[in-house]
């Protein structure tokens, strides 16, 4: 299964890649089509920072022109995504023996989507930086000092500096369920600093943003907008979950003390809000534990917010 994984989204960022430099040469006639952003912490959650304590994550979307639907030929729509994600122990200062270690996330990545027989696709890979060399920790520690917390002591036993070239593609398709609903199962497969494979569904009530372009996160899996379609103002509730198969993760090393837990699953919940020159979505999840010494899961909570002058 974990080689079956590898070779789907090897196949899948290949093509991307390949479908997007034969396209390079008509590089001048993009323009960007929209921007999203996701940002996510646990003190929009449950408030007790810890595990998938922070992250954000923005995309640029770079393509020809938009018209509320994805093009049928990958490339013509590209995403320029980056993140940032902070994976601590349960206490900074002193964590129990049995905990996670501190891990610091960057990642640049490059994704296609488009659609194939009425299937909304993305693919491509990303580039995950681990360890002091992303800055974060330093970053964290400075925050501390300024605001006067007691530094986070754990950052001197993070997980150490790699690159892990990561590979990623997912497989969608929405259905109507009446005229004011839509769901829309998915599958999904990575392989590199996490390898795993995800199968899902997103339920979506209202019709506010359902000609938009939608990316996922990749902590909580919210969807948020990327480029807007039809401006219509109004409230959307989303609802959604899904469970993975985790064959490996380089956030929780197979020699250290915190083991893998092999199924995860993710539940969430939210509020999309779209008024006349401003839209907010803020949304909860429910993370289940990733590994097996982990006592509970967590909420994290996930906020976009844009604001038109």
């Amino acid at each position: 299964m974990l080689s079956y994984v590898k070779n789907l989204v090897t196949s899948a960022a290949v093509i991307a890649a390949t479908l997007a430099a034969t396209q390079s040469a008509q590089a001048e006639d993009r323009v960007t089509l929209g921007w999203g952003r996701m940002f996510t912490n646990d003190a929009l959650g449950d408030q007790k920072d810890r595990w998938r304590t922070g992250g954000y994550q923005v995309s640029r979307i770079r393509g020809y022109s938009w018209n509320g639907a994805l093009p049928t030929t990958p490339g013509e729509i590209l995403e320029f995504r980056a993140s940032a994600q902070i994976i601590a122990p349960e206490d900074l200062v002193s964590p129990p023996p049995t905990d996670r270690r501190y891990a610091a996330q960057l990642s640049f990545g490059l994704h296609t989507q488009f659609d194939w027989h009425g299937n909304d696709v993305s693919i491509g890979s990303d580039l995950v930086l681990l360890g002091p060399q992303t800055g974060i920790s330093n970053f964290q520690k400075w925050v501390h000092n300024m605001v006067g917390l007691e530094e986070p002591t754990v950052i001197d036993d993070q997980i150490g500096n790699g690159i892990y070239p990561t590979l990623d593609a997912e497989v969608g398709r929405k259905f109507a369920l009446g005229d004011r609903a839509e769901i829309r199962p998915f599958v999904q497969a990575q392989a590199g600093v996490e390898t795993f494979l995800r199968v899902g569904g997103d339920l979506v009530i209202g019709t506010l943003g359902r000609d938009d372009l939608m990316v996922r996160d990749s902590i909580t899996g919210q969807r948020y907008r990327a480029v807007e379609g039809t401006r219509d103002q109004g409230v959307s509730i989303i609802l959604g979950g899904d469970i993975a198969r985790v064959f490996d993760s380089a956030l929780l090393p197979s020699d250290g003390v915190a083991t893998l837990t092999e199924d995860r699953s993710r539940l969430r919940a939210g509020m999309h809000w779209q008024g006349e020159k401003a839209s907010v979505f803020y949304g909860v999840t429910y993370l289940s534990k990733e590994f097996d010494q982990q006592p509970e899961g967590q909420l994290v909570g996930g906020l976009n917010l844009n604001l038109k002058f």
